[in-house]
């Protein structure tokens, strides 16, 4: 019976893409994360920054099938 061939550990783990191709992927990556959480907080704090002005509007009951504000914020 003859032993297995023996290969050195370091040709089975060698990576056929290049160094710079994970780098780039892994930093692509890292940018589209960073610009989809910085959108969110953008939307966020907008939601929050921004509030409307009251409107002026008919308080009394609609006439004729118009609609008016249920109840006034303001």
């Amino acid at each position: 019976m003859t032993a297995p061939a023996h290969h050195p550990a370091h040709l089975h783990d060698v990576d056929t893409r290049p160094r710079g191709t994970r780098r780039m992927v892994v930093i692509a990556a890292v940018v589209i994360v960073a610009v989809l959480l910085a959108a969110n907080a953008h939307l966020v704090y907008v939601a929050f920054s921004s509030q409307p002005d009251c409107i002026t509007h008919l308080q009394d009951a609609g006439e004729n099938g118009t609609y008016r504000a249920a109840k006034s914020a303001c």
